[in-house]
């Protein structure tokens, strides 16, 4: 059946989303747990120092720079389902040698670390070929709801994975604790497996991969919307990653706070993330789909300058306050634009764009996680977390002075003049 033909009545009742739903939420939680337990494993159980716990941060992400814009021509060539299929097996064992080495007393931090990139580029497929599966999966009017449901469990799973993670790193060794995202991905292999809709096979095309992938990104470059879209939140990445990569040394080791409890409190701050991910539609018809992204960000990210003021007991209130306001920010951001890309591009094009932009986007994401790790080894872990915070505001500088400012809302199925003119404001 396809897309058009499918019985109305919201997304609960789509048996094919529910699947991919469920199963990106189970990996999503398995996510959560890694992102608290893999550093906590170099930081407590391979004492690293500052710079390597950083590296580590930066590995996961190097793939983007590496093969970023060719996955995007392999999505664009192939049925994204079963790429996703793969991507998870490939997750699964990753990760899961992690506890096997552990349990031979040979986990070292190069195991970490190629455990770290062979996740890195399965991620970096899965990606590109997931932002370009679900419009296949449901009607573009769906998009909005479909992004939300995902991007909304996705922060519910980092609530609970989080806490969750610092919970297992207290009940057993810390390796062992990452059974749990090996198992998530193998769940997300089994959901995707069972989807019952297969893709219609793509339409034969000149395998001419340079040529292809400069056919994405010269309409990324060209597209004044997207250009800024690319732009904004790469330097957000990397100001934000920098921080992100020594926010659980930040407070193990400036905070003073114990493993279980970095776990509880990286847990709670995420609840910025659902709300965001709750309030991003309701946001949007309010003041404006444009409005939201561009005003948003400008509001929210100056929060982030409470964090560094963190202390232990009652000063913890600046680290959830500071926190929950900027993920709130991002997945007003991250909703609004994912369902807009996916409407707004070209279908034949939609893997290309995704992964011209994440190349940029994620791109900066290892720089920053380096330099984050760099300036605390150099100025102190408190005092970097202060410039990256800070940095971390331009953002939204970028967004308020860009061509969003003058629109009320995004552009679907239209051009970007039209959206420009005055009549559309």
């Amino acid at each position: 059946m396809s897309v058009d033909q499918r019985p109305r009545g919201g997304l609960w009742r789509h048996r094919d989303f529910r699947l991919l739903w469920a199963g990106q939420s189970v990996s999503d939680l398995g996510t959560a747990i890694s992102g608290v337990v893999l550093p906590l494993v170099a930081v407590v159980y391979l004492d690293a120092s500052a710079f390597e716990v950083a590296a580590l941060a930066a590995i996961e992400w190097v793939p983007w720079l590496l093969i970023g814009l060719p996955a995007g021509v392999w999505v664009d060539r192939s049925r994204r389902r079963p790429l996703m299929l793969w991507c998870d097996l490939v997750r699964t064992l990753a990760i899961g040698s992690i506890p096997v080495a552990a349990a031979f007393d040979a986990l070292h931090l190069p195991q970490l670390y190629l455990a770290a990139a062979a996740t890195g580029v399965a991620t970096v497929i899965f990606q590109v070929a997931y932002q370009a599966y679900l419009p296949t999966l449901i009607r573009t009017t769906e998009l909005a709801e479909g992004n939300a449901k995902l991007q909304g469990s996705q922060t519910v799973a980092q609530v609970g994975g989080a806490g969750l993670g610092g919970l297992l790193v207290q009940l057993f060794r810390a390796p062992f604790a990452l059974i749990a995202d090996a198992a998530s991905y193998a769940v997300s292999a089994a959901a995707l497996f069972a989807i019952g809709e297969r893709e219609p096979a793509g339409e034969p095309v000149e395998r001419d991969l340079r040529r292809e992938i400069a056919e994405g990104a010269r309409f990324v470059r060209g597209d004044p919307l997207l250009r800024v879209m690319t732009i904004a939140p790469a330097l957000a990445n990397f100001f934000f990653t920098g921080f992100s990569g020594i926010v659980v040394l930040f407070l193990v080791r400036s905070v003073h706070l114990a493993p279980a409890s970095v776990g509880v409190l990286m847990g709670g701050v995420s609840l910025g993330a659902v709300a965001g991910a709750l309030l991003a539609r309701p946001v949007g018809r309010w003041i404006g789909t444009s409005r939201a992204v561009w005003l948003g960000t400008l509001l929210t990210t100056p929060f982030g300058l409470l964090i560094p003021l963190t202390t232990r007991g009652a000063g913890l209130v600046f680290f959830v306050v500071g926190n929950v306001v900027i993920y709130i920010g991002i997945l007003i951001y991250n909703v609004t634009i994912s369902a807009f890309r996916q409407a707004y591009c070209p279908p034949h094009l939609l893997g290309r764009v995704v992964a011209s932009m994440r190349f940029v986007l994620f791109g900066a994401l290892p720089l920053g996680a380096l330099t984050g790790g760099a300036l605390a080894s150099w100025l102190g872990i408190r005092e970097a977390v202060w410039v990256l915070l800070a940095g971390n505001v331009l953002s939204g500088v970028v967004l308020a002075t860009s061509p969003l400012r003058r629109m009320r809302d995004l552009p679907a199925g239209q051009t970007v003049e039209r959206a420009l003119s005055p009549a559309a404001r």
